[in-house]
């Protein structure tokens, strides 16, 4: 069987662990060739390393998806190593203060969780669909939440953010449907990774029992979801809001 992916050039950000670091493998498992971008350096490289280690090509760019130039640099960086850009995954994001309701939160920490989660995933897609423009294709999915599909429970400005992450992944699906480009999101329920342990230690059991299928996600099958996004089995899929919940949002 060919890997659904064979010779494509993908960028993702925040893929120095978790959720990011098994789609930098799963891409190149499928045949892509990967940039990396990440504020951590160390991890990063890391990640790049696994990929090469695992027979794929990588490069690891540093990048704070609020800069816009480091974000330019990571998407030229890949047109530069392979030519041309075809699939990205706008996965970096934080969580915040979970546990803080809407008149206690920290204004500095709202700005820090829009900055990253929303306007991030906004510079790292006007720049991909600047380089997708070129050739007139490509696949854009961005990192959403059951979050941003419900508005039960508290954090609201990580609920705002990922809210505002669907709404610009549908606006620009349809803006560039008809450019030969397709931008769907991701919406993860509770999922395996550092994230998760730090906001839920104390409440795991809760959590997991939340699922119906009695078990949080891991970020492998977060990351087998983008890559089936981004392949052509999905060709027909543009503008949707994917969950990836274990059932969570069917109760």
């Amino acid at each position: 069987m060919n890997p659904l992916l064979e010779g494509k050039v993908a960028v993702i950000t925040g893929g120095s662990s978790g959720i990011g670091r098994a789609a930098a493998l799963a891409f190149a498992r499928e045949g892509a060739h990967v940039a990396i971008g990440a504020r951590r350096q160390q991890q990063g490289e890391e990640t790049a390393r696994l990929v090469r280690d695992a027979g794929g090509q990588a490069v690891f760019v540093q990048t704070d998806v609020r800069n816009t130039d480091q974000v330019q640099r990571l998407m030229q960086a890949a047109v530069e190593r392979w030519g041309r850009l075809d699939c990205a995954f706008n996965n970096a994001g934080i969580e915040g203060d979970p546990f803080v309701l809407t008149a206690d939160y920290s204004e500095t920490t709202w700005d820090e969780i829009i900055a990253i989660n929303l306007t991030g995933v906004f510079l790292s897609m006007k720049y991909e669909l600047q380089q997708m423009l070129k050739h007139g294709s490509g696949v854009i999915v961005n990192m959403s939440s059951i979050a941003g599909l419900t508005g039960g429970g508290i954090g609201s400005p990580y609920f705002a953010s990922k809210h505002g992450v669907v709404g610009l992944t549908k606006a620009a699906a349809i803006e560039y449907a008809k450019s030969g480009i397709r931008v769907n999101a991701v919406c993860p329920a509770v999922i395996d990774t550092d994230m998760a342990q730090r906001g839920f230690s104390e409440m795991w059991e809760v959590v997991v029992n939340m699922h119906p299928v009695g078990r949080v996600g891991t970020p492998e099958e977060v990351a087998d979801a983008v890559v089936w996004l981004c392949s052509k089995r999905a060709s027909f899929i543009t503008g949707v809001a994917l969950p990836v919940d274990g059932g969570l949002l069917a109760q």
